[in-house]
């Protein structure tokens, strides 16, 4: 019956074909664009910096900070401290810094720092360091 309608010649499998084309092209600028800013998180730009050396050397239980991210600075509203408990305001929430997150080593910057990563669209923090509150 939609042979009649449309004609001898129609293929439902071309129909198909012309909208998996776009949606394929679609698909496949998304995985390069996420690939490409997700590699592209070590500019260079601080090589030189005395302390790249020891930013590379911190890391928490839940390993190296800077293997998977980048640190971010945390203003002091940002972030409080409450019996040794640390929060953290990350994208809009209030997120509770794991123990074993916090670096207990000096901070050579005087600023807090905290190094997120992301669990079902929420912000989790792999490292906190932090500041001096002032």
């Amino acid at each position: 019956m939609v042979a009649v309608l449309r004609g001898a010649d129609f293929d439902p499998r071309e129909d198909d074909m012309r909208l998996a084309r776009p949606c394929a092209a679609m698909l496949l600028g998304l995985t390069a664009l996420l690939a490409t800013s997700a590699l592209a998180r070590d500019d260079g730009r601080y090589a030189n910096s005395p302390l790249k050396p020891w930013f590379e050397s911190l890391h928490s239980e839940f390993g190296q900070c800077c293997s998977d991210a980048d640190g971010y600075v945390v203003a002091d509203v940002d972030w409080e401290s409450d019996k040794g408990r640390y929060r953290v305001h990350l994208d809009g929430e209030w997120v509770v810094v794991p123990e074993g997150a916090v670096i207990t080593e000096p901070n050579k910057i005087g600023r807090t720092m905290v190094w997120k990563h992301y669990i079902d669209g929420h912000p989790r923090v792999r490292c906190f360091m932090p500041g001096s509150m002032t």
